[in-house]
């Protein structure tokens, strides 16, 4: 799974480089035809004054990019100076001299010239080594190798099978913890099991969209095949709103980003308790709580987040909801006769369908 380091990796900033060098992309093709051709090469993809600054004699080319005059260029022993947009090729053959006190954890030349740059530029630095036969990116402070497309393609099958057994479970949680909402019996216990098992989800999600992103325009497929297992999901922000103790917004963003960025070995129950705003005492898993009816209510077709907003102010909690007659109903604010005959209908429908998706 991805965890917290690679979150903070894939910023948009870095994705928005790497879909300059995913699978389809003219770069991408001149580096593969380097990299099949066992030869290395060092590229800086940028022309900001401060990164010239760093760049010793070579040859000024300034001509249209095409993998073909990238492969043959390549075979000088000095870097490659390519444009920020990768369009045009300006500088072969040239010296790339940073400064030598910025610290690196490379060892041969090329890499180690590759990540001082980067780090010293904050601009984008390409390595292809020939004796490990890998393409690296620098930007910044951050280093990534690429990975081969079969690699990438094997690895998101797996993750999209591991996913789909994901939301068969979470279906059956779902379907248990809304037969307890509508029979008030649920503990905090129930509520944290099922937001570690939908941020364990949503990390597998994340995972298989970074590869989708690798893909360029071989993800498609993969692409499909999510977007058909994240349809009709419960998402975490229903589930915080129902059962987070503080019920500011900003608050509950907050609660949201810090689920999301637990390490993998703190994702457990105690922690998204205390998230969630609980007292951390022994005994606290055990205690009853009660859903203020967002996600239940969200499952009532035809019936918009801005009406779900002025029950639960309304009436406080999912019960009265349910219990609430046409003419209760019709005196929230924003609710009609007809919209009223909805949600008390519409709730009736959803008790029906989660004991039946309980019990089967």
């Amino acid at each position: 799974m991805t965890n917290h380091h690679e979150n903070k990796l894939w910023d948009a900033k870095f994705i928005n480089t790497i879909q300059k060098l995913v699978p389809g992309t003219p770069l991408r093709e001149g580096l593969e035809n380097i990299l099949r051709a066992k030869m290395g090469v060092l590229v800086l993809v940028d022309n900001n004054q401060p990164l010239m600054n760093i760049v010793d004699g070579g040859f000024s080319i300034n001509c249209e990019y095409t993998p073909a005059s990238f492969y043959e260029l390549g075979k000088m022993d000095g870097a490659l100076i390519l444009s920020a947009d990768a369009r045009h090729i300006l500088y072969a053959n040239a010296q790339l001299v940073p400064d030598s006190n910025i610290s690196t954890t490379e060892t041969g030349t090329r890499h180690r010239t590759a990540e001082r740059v980067a780090k010293q530029t904050g601009g984008l630095v390409i390595a292809i080594s020939q004796r490990r036969n890998l393409i690296t990116m620098y930007l910044g402070n951050l280093r990534y190798t690429l990975k081969d497309i079969t690699v990438i393609l094997s690895r998101a099958n797996q993750a999209l099978q591991t996913l789909g057994k994901y939301r068969k479970t979470l279906q059956k949680s779902f379907a248990r913890l809304s037969a307890l909402e509508f029979a008030d019996l649920v503990t905090l216990l129930d509520v944290a099991e099922i937001i570690v098992r939908v941020e364990q989800f949503n990390r597998i999600a994340r995972e298989i969209e970074l590869n989708i992103i690798e893909l360029g325009h071989e993800g498609r497929l993969v692409n499909m095949q999510m977007e058909e297992l994240m349809s009709e999901y419960d998402d975490m922000e229903l589930l915080i709103k129902d059962y987070c103790v503080n019920q500011d917004q900003k608050v509950q963003e907050l609660v949201r980003e810090q689920l999301a960025n637990l390490p993998e070995e703190s994702l457990e129950i105690y922690n998204v308790s205390r998230i969630l705003g609980y007292a951390s005492t022994p005994n606290v898993l055990d205690l009853p709580v009660i859903p203020r009816g967002y996600r239940v209510l969200r499952r009532i077709r035809r019936l918009p987040m801005s009406l779900v907003d002025h029950l639960v102010s309304h009436f406080k909690t999912l019960h009265p909801i349910y219990h609430a007659t046409l003419v209760e109903l019709a005196h929230v604010s924003g609710v009609d006769e007809g919209q009223a005959n909805i949600i008390r209908e519409g709730l009736k429908r959803v008790r029906e369908q989660v004991l039946l998706d309980h019990y089967e």
